[in-house]
């Protein structure tokens, strides 16, 4: 169902790890990995899933508006998120030098798309 727009920006950007479409129960919806890759994609979403639930529970406590983006840049890797709805939401699995620009991009178009098949 999602499998071809999560593959579009993996493989879209130089040193896409992998990308998936999670709820943010922590349970996986639909992933990819791309092609010599070992990160397991399914633990790295389902270890930040908390974290977009508490920061879309902060966003609500102030008054803010809900979550639509989220960055979060380690050492060895970044995490690019969109929200689809207020459950489920598109991550997208980075290596340490890419064009997050790039990135960003191709996973706002992915996301539209899928918002559609939700």
């Amino acid at each position: 169902m999602f499998g071809e727009e999560i593959k579009s920006v993996v493989n879209g950007v130089e040193n896409g790890v992998g990308g998936l479409v999670m709820g943010l129960d922590g349970i996986a919806i639909e992933t990819y990995l791309a092609d010599n890759q070992s990160t397991d994609v399914d633990t790295v979403g389902m270890e930040f899933s908390f974290i977009l639930s508490q920061v879309k529970k902060a966003g609500e406590s102030l008054s803010i508006g809900g979550l639509e983006e989220m960055a979060i840049r380690a050492e060895t890797m970044t995490l690019l998120v969109r929200m689809l709805n207020e459950e489920y939401f598109f991550a997208v699995i980075l290596g340490a030098k890419t064009n997050f620009g790039k990135a960003r991009f191709l996973s706002r178009v992915a996301a539209s798309k899928m918002k559609k098949n939700l």
